[in-house]
């Protein structure tokens, strides 16, 4: 949340892979993402113990790496950093996203006309993975990313994503399970989630309440594009979003119409 730390977003775990071993496919992420965090080249040994992987399975990945034209390496001092070939590699592939880029302009006008962030999302497993953000111009605002997890029953996307199903098959999946309590506000019982879920079905729209993020409000819907689920949030701080749930709400419909009718027609 911009650059108010009292509603500041953090960083949720990753859904687990199903018990499935990918560690080199890992390291090589973590890799990457060590660099994204620092900023600047590293030597083997720095990089190694900023990932947390062994030096000998470092020196392995960054040579293939390296190789394949994505590091390349200083000599004075030696040390290591990403070429540009990542970066063309991600815009080309993001280029043709299926879902992102016919959305853009619309949720690009939702953040205009809101002035709040708009996420777009999907379910992943037991989370929600962030597909899109459009950051608010506010200085003071939600701040995510995308590629991040958010657990499906604290955030406003999850509880729109869930009001999706049907409700046998929401009580069916929710019922007696209990939830991690993310803030104070935090839904945890399975009773008292499915109700607020079909409240928001009824509604025909979802709220959380400083449930996911303490002092951010959001307001969800979900809609179906190419036989696919996705959900739109507009979030923003509690002092903003809490007069304006029911005009946010309003707007986030009106979008979540317009997208759904343009999907269908592709």
């Amino acid at each position: 949340m911009g650059i108010d730390p009292s509603v500041q977003d953090v960083e949720q775990p990753r859904p687990a892979e199903a018990g499935v071993s990918v560690t080199a496919v890992g390291r090589v992420l973590d890799i990457l993402e060590v660099f994204e965090r620092v900023k600047k080249p590293l030597s083997l040994t720095d990089l190694a113990e900023l990932a947390g992987i062994p030096k000998s399975s470092c020196h392995a990945i960054t040579g293939t790496l390296t190789a394949r034209g994505y590091l390349y390496s200083l000599s004075r001092p030696r040390a290591l950093y990403p070429t540009r070939r990542f970066y063309d590699l991600a815009v080309e592939t993001q280029a043709h996203d299926p879902f992102v880029q016919h959305v853009t302009p619309l949720l690009e006008r939702l953040r205009d006309s809101s002035r709040e962030t708009v996420i777009l999302g999907k379910r992943q497993g037991d989370a929600v993975i962030y597909l899109q953000v459009f950051e608010s111009p506010h200085p003071i605002r939600y701040s995510a990313r995308p590629g991040q997890f958010k657990p499906l029953h604290s955030s406003s996307i999850g509880k729109a994503l869930l009001g999706s199903l049907k409700e046998a098959e929401l009580r069916a999946q929710m019922s007696g399970r209990s939830f991690t309590r993310v803030t104070p506000a935090t839904i945890t019982g399975a009773d008292a989630l499915i109700a607020n879920v079909l409240d928001g079905r009824r509604r025909g729209y979802f709220v959380t309440r400083g449930e996911n993020v303490p002092d951010v409000w959001a307001v969800s819907a979900f809609l179906n594009v190419q036989s696919e689920t996705l959900a739109v949030a507009i979030a923003g701080p509690r002092h903003r979003m809490e007069q304006l749930v029911i005009e946010h709400a309003q707007l986030l419909l009106a979008t979540c119409g317009v997208i759904a009718r343009q999907g269908s027609r592709k």
